[in-house]
């Protein structure tokens, strides 16, 4: 069945970028009719982020999700069997001249699960040899894909989270910058539960240690996808400045802090159907 989803996935990458739009679009309702667990996984995030809204809000608000979340699937196509030109027309690119800093140097591209995120992901590995994390898939066939096509440009080094820091902070010294999605639940053994929209959240506390280590600069990046068939825009923001400060808890809060300013620009595009409160501080009941 993965291998047949593949195919079709495939065979979408020759249409043109407007039909693909059209298609994640439509897909997107599907799912929200038919996934109905996700859907409620994406209506309680909701529901804890932004109680002031109405569930009528909150209802379009998942809906308009749901669309954004396909076309990151269906556009996924191009990322993985388009060339490099093609995927560049997409992307338009803000902030340049902070990535270019940061390959001079260690560095940390510190980003956020938002639909877009592959396209901006794709776009470094096109500029830049970096090296990330991944987890590996319950199928051993679509780990072994997930991992061929994300090196498909450059020479990626891409390290398991089974294999630990080690392997990356060797490589962050070697000039290698770290692409880091820093925003989902992995428990508190090696983070803290701070603050996302005011409710407790496992964070990881991990990256102030790895600047620590390799003397790193942290630059965060964002891609968001545009209305209609009008691509994408991959902003590099400037490096923090006194990052870290010593003080990880407080380090991690201004993480947590950074993604909720830019969730809040585009609401729509953040990962909602992922458990990030899946996690809970002792004594309180499950979310989900």
């Amino acid at each position: 069945m993965i291998r047949l989803g593949v195919f079709l996935l495939w065979l979408l990458h020759f249409l043109p970028f407007r039909a693909l739009v059209w298609f994640g679009n439509a897909l997107g309702l599907l799912l929200y009719a038919l996934a109905a667990r996700r859907r409620r996984i994406a209506a309680i995030n909701l529901a804890l982020c932004f109680p002031d809204l109405s569930a009528a809000e909150r209802s379009r608000l998942a809906r308009d999700h749901f669309r954004m979340f396909a076309r990151g699937i269906v556009e996924r196509s191009i990322l993985w069997w388009s060339s490099a030109a093609r995927i560049g027309s997409l992307i338009r690119v803000e902030g340049a001249e902070h990535f270019d800093a940061a390959k001079r140097k260690p560095a940390i591209l510190l980003t956020a699960h938002f639909v877009g995120m592959d396209a901006g992901g794709q776009w470094i590995t096109q500029h830049a040899d970096a090296v990330c994390m991944y987890a590996n898939q319950k199928s051993r066939y679509l780990t072994e894909l997930l991992l061929e096509k994300r090196a498909r440009f450059g020479k990626q080094r891409l390290y398991s989270r089974q294999q630990g820091l080690r392997a990356i902070v060797k490589a962050m010294r070697q000039g290698h910058p770290f692409t880091y999605a820093s925003d989902q639940d992995q428990g508190v053994r090696e983070g803290a539960f701070i603050p996302f929209f005011g409710v407790p959240a496992a964070t990881i506390t991990s990256v102030p240690r790895i600047a620590q280590m390799t003397g790193a600069s942290v630059v965060p990046w964002i891609t968001r996808v545009l209305p209609g068939a009008a691509g994408y825009v991959l902003t590099f923001y400037p490096p923090w400045e006194n990052y870290p400060s010593g003080d990880d808890i407080a380090d991690a809060r201004r993480m947590n802090e950074f993604i909720e300013q830019r969730v809040l620009e585009m609401p729509e595009q953040y990962f909602w159907v992922h458990r990030r409160f899946k996690t809970r501080p002792q004594g309180e009941a499950k979310l989900y």
